[in-house]
């Protein structure tokens, strides 16, 4: 049988992997939570585990989703988040120019950053506001560079520079919590006190240098803008976080070259996703994405999941929620977040399929243990299930039961194969 006669439902839970904590007795959210739906899951299947990058890159979800889909570049190869998102957003975008993506951050009056998330929840009003300021303001020493600000979900900004001439990705971040490897956004373990970094040069070369001088004047202007502008003094008086800078990495400059999804496994693949680096990623590989509600319109989702197995081999559903408690430190909402997904999510899904024809792979594009505060090299679960599954003795979805599953561990690009692989043997 081809690929074809598959039918796959993939959900991928942004973050879900953690490690042992104290708030939970020890346990992981994955291993505290009550989770009775993913529990039958897990019993009507086989489990494994993923590293989904590589060992030792702890990274940022745009690198991860891409290899957990299939798809592993070198670091040469890679375009850069900045680029799937200004994609994913709808940003005019061509080879040549540069495109970051940003945090707004909150500083204090020594320029020490007090929070790169500016509180999180930033409303709408306020973000574009003091973007559509920077870019009307913006006063920049290369006289034909324009600059485009688009503030995506909460803290979030993607910018695109352009100039007559091209532009380089081989500059460094300035936000101090990431390196740019190869193009690849790779989270450092870093202490409280942090301040915006300089863009350097990762090449000896002109275009390296203006480029990043360009990052440091836009910085710069930035950072004045936002301290002037009467949209942070309202905050003020609100007592509400300072919109003080934005932090940028993830540089890109040219469009990505990659197999489309569906000519790649031979299906119809398709996806439900909400955040602008999954609707990048979908443009990229020329993947139909279903609308299907907002970030927690977790029965929406899976109805729509399931409703688009009459049409489709399969859908990747990526839910956000594990990642945001995990990012907190905040291991007891984490695992809330994950019960009121099994209560929502998986019970809504379960219930609209038939598990005699349709596979469940469940799995995440990283981890993002709670004690961190932010993404590791961890391995994170995998887990196969359909009633044509002969299970391997797996009870529960958790990273322990991971270590001792028949599918043993797999590399993030391996996922997708191995999955087909697994369900067409077995139906």
């Amino acid at each position: 049988m081809d690929n074809s006669d598959v039918h796959m439902i993939y959900v991928l839970l942004d973050g879900v992997g953690d490690l042992p904590h104290p708030d939970l007795d020890g346990k992981t959210p994955l291993e505290a939570a009550n989770t009775p739906i993913l529990d039958k899951i897990a019993r009507n299947g086989v489990i494994g585990e993923v590293i989904s990058v590589g060992k030792g890159i702890a990274p940022e979800s745009d690198i991860a989703v891409f290899n957990m889909l299939g798809y592993k570049f070198n670091h040469s190869e890679y375009v850069g988040r900045g680029v799937i998102e200004a994609i994913g957003i709808g940003i005019d975008f061509k080879d040549g120019d540069l495109a970051l993506r940003g945090n707004y951050s909150t500083l204090d009056e020594k320029g020490m950053i007090i929070d790169r998330r500016a509180g999180r929840n930033i409303e709408k009003e306020d973000g574009y506001g003091i973007a559509k300021e920077i870019e009307e303001k913006i006063n920049l020493s290369s006289a034909d560079a324009s600059v485009v600000v688009s503030p995506t979900i909460g803290h979030r900004v993607t910018v695109r520079i352009r100039t007559n001439s091209r532009l380089s990705s081989k500059i460094t971040n300035t936000d101090p919590a990431y390196s740019n490897i190869g193009g690849m956004g790779v989270a450092k373990t870093v202490g409280d006190l942090l301040k915006i970094e300089k863009c350097l040069p990762l090449e000896d070369t002109k275009e390296s240098k203006f480029t990043a001088n360009l990052v440091n004047e836009f910085s710069e202007n930035a950072i004045k803008i936002m301290r002037e502008s009467e949209i942070n003094k309202r905050r003020m008086v609100q007592n509400k976080k300072q919109l003080s800078c934005i932090l940028l990495r993830d540089a890109g400059n040219k469009y990505p070259d990659v197999i489309p999804i569906n000519e790649k496994y031979g299906m119809n693949f398709s996806c439900i996703v909400d955040m602008p680096v999954e609707l990048g990623i979908s443009k990229v590989l020329k993947m139909k994405a279903f609308e299907a509600g907002g970030l927690t319109d977790y029965e929406e989702k899976a109805k729509v999941a399931a409703k688009s197995m009459e049409t489709q081999n399969s859908i990747y559903v990526h839910l956000k929620g594990p990642d945001e408690f995990g990012h907190d430190g905040d291991a007891i909402g984490k695992m809330k977040n994950i019960e009121e997904i099994d209560r929502r999510f998986f019970k809504t899904l379960v219930e609209n399929i038939d598990s005699s024809k349709v596979a469940i792979v469940i799995s995440a594009d990283h981890s993002t243990p709670c004690i961190n505060k932010g993404h590791s090299d961890d391995p994170v679960p995998v887990l196969v299930s359909g009633d044509f599954i002969k299970n391997d003795g797996t009870t529960r979805m958790t990273e322990q039961q991971a270590k001792k599953g028949s599918i043993g561990l797999l590399q993030g690009a391996e996922v997708v194969t191995k999955s087909l692989e697994l369900i067409k043997s077995q139906i």
